[in-house]
């Protein structure tokens, strides 16, 4: 097997070809044959490029936790309401788990909710918003790890269920923001 691999717009069309047979088939429907297939290409192609199918899905599933960990990351404007942009924040992971993870559900969220690295960098970013809300006499004097532990338990556990039941988004992430508005009336200060 080729140790260089290519790296050009041809890997690219691959990777968005994966991504779409996933979304719309489902994460395990997704194989280098289908990918030939629909490209009409030839395994040379596929093999110069990537080792495995399972190295295109670790692409896509890199791409989807990045662009729902940057929905999380977005920081807070102190010039507007908190509990709101809080509850913003939060329903955005929801819309970018819509948007990004629909068929690849099982593929990404039961791998990337499970590892330490994933569990730490939701953990910090969570806390780092309590820490704000707490500092700016928003929350009261709360345990941040706790809390924040609490808080990634909901927003995964919501997350999972909305995605796998298939709830329309509009209802998901309606009845996300008002159960997640009671959460946080709760830590009010």
């Amino acid at each position: 097997m080729n140790d260089k691999l290519i790296n050009d717009s041809m890997s690219q069309t691959i990777i968005d070809t994966a991504r779409s047979i996933a979304v719309s088939e489902g994460a395990e429907k997704v194989n280098v044959r289908k990918i030939l297939q629909t490209l009409n290409i030839t395994n040379r192609v596929f093999y110069n490029r990537f080792h495995n199918i399972d190295q295109v899905l670790s692409i896509i599933y890199d791409d989807t936790v990045k662009k729902i960990r940057e929905s999380l990351s977005c920081g807070i404007d102190p010039s507007k309401d908190f509990f709101e942009q809080v509850k913003d924040i939060v329903g955005n992971t929801l819309l970018m788990s819509y948007e990004n993870k629909s068929n690849l559900n099982g593929y990404v969220f039961e791998i990337d909710s499970v590892t330490n690295g994933n569990f730490s960098w939701w953990q910090t970013e969570i806390k780092k918003l309590i820490d704000y809300g707490k500092a700016n006499g928003y929350l009261k004097n709360i345990d941040s790890d706790t809390m924040s532990y609490a808080i990634w338990c909901f927003i995964r556990g919501y997350n999972a269920d909305a995605l796998g039941r298939k709830l329309p988004l509009e209802k998901a992430l309606a009845d996300f923001r008002y159960s997640f508005g009671i959460l946080l009336n709760g830590m009010r200060a």
